[in-house]
Formats: structure tokens, sequence, C-alpha cells
């Protein structure tokens, strides 16, 4: 990190955040949002109902670090592996993780579908899911890589479904189903 990414950690780790506000560190700018809707948060409890206890941990409100990437997000849903990590701190390292979900906000449309998908492929997370209750799909990336046209890191693989639509999520051997699905009003 250079000196002001430094200096903007700094202030990230010292920062004190109102209840009902989200922060995180974004490519090397805190960015604040405030609480979710309940449409996104009945999407996040039902993708975390179908993925199964015993072999995976699936955590909300848990910071990840990138390394290299002046970014500290935190994801709508996380899932790892149990055992993969020491399950302490606040930090999880993101190769440790296995796959994470957004729920897309009207205010996080371009955050969640350019700057994290980076980010994340970066970071060499197998799956990210992003969740869209504006258009009412769901976009599930795979196969994080750092060999492509534009030379930033991006996801080879790229399944759109609708909303009502099966979501095979091969990383962790399951399918979600997403009939139960709103979008925004």
């Amino acid at each position: 990190m250079t000196t002001v990414d430094d200096r903007v950690a700094g202030i990230f780790e010292g920062l004190e955040v109102p209840e009902g506000v989200k922060a995180e560190l974004i490519r090397g700018e805190i960015v604040l949002t405030v609480g979710p809707d309940m449409v996104h948060n009945l999407i996040v409890a039902a993708i975390q109902d179908q993925i199964p206890h015993a072999r995976w941990r699936r955590l909300q409100t848990q910071d990840l670090t990138i390394p290299g990437a002046a970014s500290q997000p935190q994801p709508d849903l996380v899932v790892f592996e149990r055992g993969a990590v020491e399950e302490f701190g606040r930090l999880l390292p993101a190769p440790a993780v296995t796959l994470v979900v957004e729920v897309v906000s009207k205010t996080s449309v371009d955050r969640d579908y350019r700057t994290k998908r980076l980010m994340y492929a970066e970071g060499t997370i197998p799956a990210y899911l992003i969740v869209d209750p504006v258009e009412g799909v769901c976009v599930l990336l795979t196969e994080p890589s750092s060999a492509t046209p534009s030379g930033l890191p991006d996801y080879r693989t790229e399944r759109t479904s609708r909303f009502g639509d099966p979501v095979p999520v091969g990383v962790l051997e399951l399918t979600l189903e997403t009939e139960d699905f709103q979008t925004y009003a």
C-alpha cells in the first residue's frame, strides 16, 4: 500500500459508523451506505438458508481483505468452507472464500456489477453471485482470471437467470431456488 492508502486504511479502521450504516473500503475509498430494503434482506436470508450449514460457513456483515487492492468490502453474504481459516478477527482473506453474494440496490448498481466484479476476481474468489431485484435477475460469475483481454482481473464465465429460475452453483455443489425472490417496489 502507498502512504495515502495507509492513511485511508487507518481512518477506515478507526471509523465509528452509526447503527444502520454499512462502511466498506473499496479501492482506497470509504463508501457508506444506509441499511438495506426488506426485499434485500429476504433474498439474503433465502440464499443463506439453502446453503448446507454442515459444510459451509455463511456469514453476513463479514469484512474481507483483498491482497493488494486497498479494499475491505463487506459483501451481503460470504460463504467459505468450514475449517478453511482460523475463525477469529475482523478480516477474512478473500482467497479463503468460495462464494460472495451482493444484492443490488438502486444506488449500488455500478459498484456491484463493475467495481466489485473486478475486485472479487482480483481476490480469486471462485464465484460471485449478483442478485438484482431492480432487473429481476441473478448473475453468477465464475472462473476468476488475471489473463483477460483488458488486462484487468475478471471472471471468464457469466450465467444470467431470471428470478424464478434455478441457479446452479457448482462451487457449492447445489442449485439455488429463486422463486421467492422479489423485485423492488
